[in-house]
């Protein structure tokens, strides 16, 4: 395993991170491809077998239930000084008025109930989901801070949002001495690279850490691309959502990733986690394994090294997509 800065700062972080969408009583949330406890619980242990030391999760995942298995699992099989925990809020948690979003209220409501599920005093990481148009940003800021200040939270992330809201977002936090975000969550992978415009040379210039999300475009990279879908693409209508509108296309990418694979004795998804390890703003891709051998394979690509032809190669043919996911 590599290690790299969570971001610019002193923590450190395995250069891969399990993603923990995947893990959650599948009768709890939207997900029925997820797994139960019986079933998480060895993947967690064999990341941490691989020296994963990363883990992020968010509260909304099934239900909460991600973050109860995460907690449970780590609990029992890693110190917790030696590990970063990273967790989310904004998501719809109850159907009232208060049940979602950025306010203060529902934030210090929510770390709190975050805490109890993971089984820890403090998260490392504590991100916003999304961005909230109905809270003062001020508001957002101030109580994020004050989670710091606290002690419940080491850390700041963000997650899912235009460029010119986080540098809004980091000029006051720059400006009224509140602790800034260090990371930014998004979705980046070969066949949805939006976030090169404008996300990624601010994230360069502020030396804010990326935390890139669906590296395998939710499995579509891993398998050849007129191979049988998977039964999480099968039942995550956001895969059609995210990935069908420009699919002639992406394949020609799917055709050059086989190209490669099969030049490095790699496999197609040990090629597209390569690439976006490559990118100097990537702190660490955040694969989503449902099996241990998905999961030993996908660490393998820390051991693959593109070549500038492979990266060329890998890059040509991507056409501009449209802004999805936010």
């Amino acid at each position: 395993m590599r290690y790299v800065k969570l971001g610019n700062s002193g923590a450190t972080i395995s250069a891969l991170g399990l993603g923990c969408l995947s893990i959650g009583d599948p009768g709890l949330g939207a997900h029925p491809w997820t797994l139960r406890e019986e079933e998480a619980k060895p993947l967690i242990r064999r990341a941490l077998e691989l020296g994963i030391n990363f883990f992020d999760t968010a509260n909304v995942y099934s239900a909460g239930d991600s973050e109860r298995i995460l907690g449970q699992a780590l609990n029992e099989y890693a110190r917790r000084e030696e590990i970063v925990i990273a967790t989310k809020v904004h998501g719809e948690v109850t159907s009232g008025p208060n049940g979602w979003g950025l306010s203060r209220k529902h934030i210090l409501w929510q770390v709190e109930e975050s805490l109890r599920r993971l089984g820890t005093d403090y998260i490392d990481l504590y991100q916003v989901h999304r961005w909230d148009r109905s809270t003062p940003l001020e508001e957002t800021l101030s109580a994020l801070d004050q989670l710091v200040r606290d002690g419940k939270v080491r850390y700041l992330g963000a997650s899912t949002m235009y460029a010119w809201q986080f540098a809004h977002a980091l000029g006051l936090q720059r400006e009224h001495g509140w602790t800034p975000f260090i990371t930014m969550q998004d979705h980046y992978n070969l066949i949805y690279r939006e976030e090169e415009r404008e996300m990624y040379p601010l994230c360069l210039d502020q030396g804010i850490g990326v935390l890139a999300y669906c590296p395998l475009a939710r499995g579509r990279l891993a398998r050849g691309w007129d191979e049988e879908n998977s039964r999480r693409s099968r039942d995550d209508t956001l895969c059609g959502e995210l990935y069908a509108a420009h699919a002639p296309t992406d394949r020609r990418i799917a055709d050059a990733i086989d190209q490669v694979a099969e030049a490095h004795g790699a496999s197609r998804a040990q090629v597209a986690i390569a690439w976006v390890l490559a990118h100097p703003v990537v702190s660490a891709p955040l694969i989503g394994a449902t099996s241990l051998e998905h999961l030993d394979d996908d660490v393998g690509a820390l051991d693959l090294v593109l070549t500038a032809d492979d990266l060329d190669l890998l890059a040509e043919h991507y056409v501009p997509h449209g802004v999805v996911g936010f």
